[in-house]
């Protein structure tokens, strides 16, 4: 009995994705829960597993197609046997290395990568789903070997924020199509301009007794927590304060009626390569500094590999953005709507 793939049912607020990548093909053998394919929406990419062990009977979709709740994806046949084998392969010199069955699950964009730098990919830790290697843990342990090329160490730390394209010396234009997040990002922003009277205002604070805390304490938070004091956990409490002491800055607009918020729900700003996007730290009020600090660790890396939830990135009363690490000495932030204000 066939099984169908079908594309899981998404929110209200999201209408449809774009198939980005097959990990599968048809005649390949395929594991339960093992990831299928990746589906892009405005806000996350979305791995979709397979449901049953079995073998890829048909495809329905090809990279690029876009989807909606319910679609049938694939066909998986539980009872047949794979026409051929799914193993990795990879070279050392002109040689080639047979996978064996402890080989780590990768893409074939992260086989080739693999293949092109003579790597042992056995050395390399995954950090996907089921410990699946994906291309920024490859580029990171190549980054992170005494050998590699100053190139390599460029590429990662620019994987890390906003892609990077060499056009070289020639007067050519390369056109890339927007991801479907960047899409909505802007979408929203200029909503937002459009329907918010906008105002910034600039106030120094004397930061001193901040630095002077987190000087005297950042070791020892350190070794306790696992995690280094920034300044966002802060940033992050003193906001929580104060909108305690002004609930309309907390607060929304719909239509003609003002939303009061009886609990905090502070959006955090990351830049990923796919784009920005603003997952939300929950009761923000109840939360400890270093709760603070690993959650938004952990908001970082999973922005950088797509791996973010949709309920993440859904809600919050307030936003934080912090330009400074682009070297900005000001900025001047768009509200994310439907909140009243951002830092």
């Amino acid at each position: 009995m066939s099984i169908e793939v079908k594309v899981p049912e998404l929110p209200e607020s999201v209408a449809d994705g774009v198939l980005l990548e097959w990990h599968k093909q048809v005649g390949e053998a395929v594991s339960r829960d093992e990831n299928l394919v990746d589906i892009e929406t405005d806000k996350v990419v979305l791995e979709i597993p397979a449901p049953e062990t079995g073998v890829i009977q048909k495809v329905m979709k090809k990279n690029g197609d876009v989807v909606t709740s319910g679609e049938v994806l694939a066909v998986i046949d539980p009872e047949a046997t794979a026409v051929v084998p799914y193993k990795i392969t990879t070279s050392t010199g002109n040689a080639p290395v047979k996978a064996t069955d402890a080989t780590p699950t990768t893409s074939p964009a992260v086989r080739q990568l693999v293949a092109d730098n003579n790597l042992d990919i056995t050395q390399i830790t995954g950090t996907g789903k089921g410990g699946r290697i994906i291309k920024q843990d490859v580029l990171d342990y190549m980054a992170n070997s005494s050998k590699a090329p100053d190139a390599i160490k460029a590429e990662t730390m620019a994987m890390s924020s906003i892609p990077v394209i060499d056009m070289g010396d020639e007067r050519r234009e390369e056109r890339v199509p927007m991801t479907r997040l960047r899409a909505r990002v802007a979408e929203r922003l200029v909503q937002s301009q459009h329907t918010a009277a906008i105002l910034t205002t600039f106030n120094e604070v004397n930061m001193q007794p901040v630095m002077d805390l987190r000087a005297k304490y950042r070791d020892r938070f350190e070794r306790k927590h696992e995690v280094k004091l920034g300044f966002m956990s802060f940033f992050v409490r003193a906001c929580a304060e104060a909108l305690k002491q002004f609930p309309i800055v907390n607060a929304s607009v719909d239509g003609n009626d003002i939303i009061y918020h009886g609990y905090y729900d502070i959006g955090i700003a990351v830049s990923s390569p796919r784009g920005l996007v603003v997952p939300i730290l929950r009761d923000v009020e109840s939360m400890s500094f270093a709760g603070i600090e690993k959650t938004i660790r952990d908001f970082g890396t999973r922005a950088r590999d797509g791996k973010l939830g949709l309920d993440e990135l859904s809600g919050g009363t307030f936003s934080i953005t912090n330009g400074g690490i682009f070297g900005s000495m000001l900025s001047t932030p768009i509200i994310n709507p439907p909140q009243s204000a951002i830092l």
